[in-house]
């Protein structure tokens, strides 16, 4: 079962993550959505499409953009629509 933590807190878990270019795609369903704050920061990859960011939040500890998702992926990733990865300082263990 995969889970990704910050600052101690249990932040996503699943054993029906998708490992897409190292990074575990968390569904849903099972982000604890109280931790996360949508941002208005969004990136474009070529075969994925646009990503939409989220900031992680612990109480008053905040990680910048440390979360997103591909709401409307390419045909390529659909198999990620809507999932959600982690980075900067979000601990995700396999």
């Amino acid at each position: 079962m995969a889970r990704a933590m910050w600052k101690g807190v249990v932040v996503a878990e699943s054993d029906e993550t998708v490992l897409v270019e190292g990074n575990h795609y968390f569904p849903p369903d099972s982000v604890a959505s109280e931790h996360l704050r949508a941002t208005d920061t969004t990136t474009r990859c070529f075969w994925k499409g646009t990503a939409r960011y989220f900031d992680v939040v612990a109480g008053d500890e905040v990680a910048s953009d440390a979360a997103w998702s591909y709401p409307e992926p390419m045909e390529a990733a659909e198999n990620i629509r809507g999932y959600i990865a982690f980075w900067r300082g979000v601990q995700v263990l396999p």
